[in-house]
């Protein structure tokens, strides 16, 4: 069985996807970029709607086991670091961050994580 969660975003019809697919046990959350003026308040407003999507699909950041981070500036990933301590708290998933350009230059953190689905697992 395979669900799918939208946020209703605008470009998930135009692009073609959604913000996460519940399918084998897992949750699989689409890269999600936040709103905000710097790489804080996007990092921020991301773990929000990852957290929502987790949440309607019967998960959490606690069970995350995966996660991806881009970012077009390597040097803008340690001021996340305490809000991802804060998400993934005593549980942190295997991670790996890559410094890349992303869709549009005023996203500076585009965060992509699996997290098992808890009756599965």
């Amino acid at each position: 069985m395979v669900k799918r969660i939208s946020s209703g975003g605008e470009f998930e019809p135009k692009i073609g996807y959604c913000r996460a697919v519940v399918a084998g046990g897992f949750v699989h959350v689409a890269g999600t970029v936040g709103q905000g003026d710097d790489v804080v308040a996007q990092c921020r407003s991301a773990l929000d709607i990852i957290a929502k999507a987790l949440a309607e699909a019967g998960s959490g950041f606690e069970h995350a086991v995966r996660v991806n981070y881009y970012l077009p500036d390597r040097a803008e990933f340690e001021p996340c670091w305490p809000l991802l301590a804060e998400a993934f708290g005593a549980n942190p998933p295997a991670a790996t961050m890559v410094e890349c350009g992303l869709i549009d230059p005023k996203y500076r953190i585009e965060i992509e994580l699996t997290a098992l689905l808890p009756d599965a697992g």
